[in-house]
């Protein structure tokens, strides 16, 4: 409770509309106070590298922490069976691929709320934040209603494995439950970071995973004592993810309707006119198309190494989530990188929005190369966590991660450019990007590996390296063109 109570004060952040602050050049009915004031001036005139670490960190923080905590899913999974594992790291995948539509509603919502932000259009801010929450409900609410009916078929069609299909569907409908709490979260969190209020992202996200946690391990307790047999016990794992959803929705509905935010959600304040409902399309569907694509790609790719075994699919999960070890530091300062971006944009400030890419490609390209060191040293440990004593399944691991591994100072790169593009409202080019890292450079290396060679398990992080690789090669080129037609004028932002 008393995490909560810190939550909801922090998130609030902004707690008086009467305190001196600055006010919006457009209307005087909202202004800031001194705390919003700094941050707002600290972003858009501070020193770049220290405002991208200190709006970054709580996120990169969060991502790490994450990070670990779905290692730590994953070994509750381990702890149960092999077959546990591949089924949850199925599911997840097309979780993945239906959260790509908030996640596009809220990363192109977060864009423009930005701008509107460091433009200074404090009325501006609260009616796009109001119309992104209640759009954000209304398409959770259908994504739930078309996909619990439609389950089972769904997998089918996806070519879920047989011998995991029906505890499958069970567990994807309890999963799926969880979306429209998510939606709320995602959107909440997106306005959070639109104003640079990271730490509230960070606080809130680390009572979810502590929460989430602690009730897994309650169902492991449960399962070694033979209370719950083991076909409950891991569908209490999306149950886990409900409770632990939902007390977040909890905090942010709370901050988000409370009188003393002067940015409180209302009916009211909902526009739902070209003006907004345009720009916004144009950064959101092509955003959602490419997380909703290549998460799509991701449950092919599932699917074709499935015709390896059902394990196969549990391995490659694993050696997924220990790639994202080198990689998600990266992510973290991705998000910091295109808000403050999209801020100085607002701001009519591009030559400084051009330096935090800058800065922020350098940070992410140290980082990454720490932790590939760190994790290429750790491996063999590392997997014989996930392995839990089969070393059938360790082999699998290995296999993929052994080559999957030396992708992560190229993709830092890629994370980079995907900031400045989002930033700049280039959503269309990481579409066609994350189209070409899927269609192009992995899914047929991977067939052409399966069918034309005798390599076996290692084509599937052959695979990885090819298309994680290559797709930072790219971005790297396709950065350099677009900042050259930057600095000439010649593209529209």
């Amino acid at each position: 409770m008393k995490s909560m109570n810190k939550a909801l004060a922090l998130g609030a952040g902004i707690q008086s509309v009467h305190t001196k602050g600055i006010s919006s050049p457009h209307t005087q009915s909202i202004s800031l106070d001194e705390k919003e004031r700094l941050r707002r001036d600290m972003i858009l005139n501070g020193p770049e590298v220290k405002t991208i670490f200190l709006i970054a960190l709580p996120l990169v923080f969060y991502n790490s922490l994450n990070q670990v905590f779905q290692l730590i899913d994953t070994l509750i999974a381990a702890n149960m069976s092999a077959n546990v594992v591949s089924t949850v790291s199925f599911i997840n995948q097309i979780e993945t691929m239906l959260f790509a539509i908030g996640t596009g509603l809220s990363v192109g919502g977060s864009i423009i709320i930005s701008r509107s932000y460091g433009e200074g259009d404090m009325e501006k801010v609260r009616s796009q934040i109001s119309t992104l929450f209640f759009a954000g409900i209304a398409i959770g609410a259908v994504i739930l209603a078309l996909a619990i009916p439609f389950a089972y078929p769904f997998l089918k069609l996806l070519r879920m494995p047989k011998d995991l299909i029906a505890q499958g569907t069970v567990y994807f409908m309890l999963a799926i439950t969880a979306i429209i709490f998510q939606f709320i979260n995602m959107i909440y969190l997106a306005t959070e970071k639109s104003r640079g209020n990271t730490k509230i992202i960070m606080l809130c996200n680390m009572l979810v995973m502590a929460t989430k946690t602690v009730l897994n391990i309650s169902v492991i307790n449960l399962m070694k004592n033979g209370i719950v047999p083991l076909e409950k016990a891991m569908l209490l794992l999306p149950v886990a993810t409900i409770i632990a959803q939902g007390v977040l929705t909890a905090i942010a509905l709370a901050n988000l309707t409370a009188r003393k935010n002067p940015f409180r959600i209302s009916v009211k304040k909902c526009t739902f006119k070209k003006t907004f409902i345009v720009p916004l399309a144009n950064l959101s569907v092509p955003i959602f198309l490419e997380k909703f694509v290549f998460a799509f790609g991701k449950v092919v790719v599932n699917s074709m190494c499935a015709s390896m075994g059902s394990t196969v699919v549990g391995a490659l999960g694993v050696s997924n989530r220990l790639g994202g070890f080198s990689t998600t530091q990266a992510s973290g300062f991705q998000d910091a990188e295109s808000s403050l971006i999209s801020q100085n944009l607002g701001n009519k400030n591009v030559r400084r929005a051009l330096g935090i890419f800058y800065r922020t490609l350098i940070i992410n390209l140290g980082i990454a190369t720490i932790f590939f060191v760190i994790m290429l040293v750790f491996k063999k440990n590392i997997i014989f966590l996930f392995a839990k004593g089969d070393a059938a399944f360790a082999a699998e691991i290995n296999a993929i991660y052994t080559y999957e591994c030396w992708d992560s100072v190229l993709l830092s790169i890629n994370a980079s450019v995907m900031g400045l593009l989002y930033g700049f409202g280039k959503t269309r080019i990481s579409l066609i990007l994350n189209l070409v890292r899927l269609f192009v450079y992995r899914i047929p290396p991977l067939f052409l590996l399966m069918h034309f060679t005798n390599i076996g398990i290692p084509a599937a992080g052959i695979a990885m390296l090819i298309s994680n690789g290559m797709v930072g090669i790219t971005a790297g080129a396709v950065a350099v063109w677009l900042i050259r037609k930057i600095k000439k004028g010649e593209l529209k932002f």
